[in-house]
């Protein structure tokens, strides 16, 4: 019966230990580098960049198709 409750408080001290660690800050969290919307914009802008390459890309195939016509 005492190796039982020496073992159960040697367990407990070490589950104590582990939380008491998990749970202690040492430093605070840095501050965020971006909030989003810089993200968001560059995202914008390589979509309208993708856009752009498309028609001219496609612009040429459309006109030539109607200048056949004639």
């Amino acid at each position: 019966m005492a190796v039982i409750s020496r073992v159960s408080l040697v367990v407990m001290a070490i589950v104590v230990v582990l939380a008491t660690v998990a749970n202690a800050q040492l430093a605070p969290a840095p501050a965020p580098t971006s909030d989003g919307t810089s993200v968001d914009q560059g995202i914008a802008y390589v979509l309208m960049f993708v856009a752009l390459a498309l028609t001219y890309l496609i612009h040429p195939l459309d006109a030539s198709a109607a200048y056949r016509l004639l």
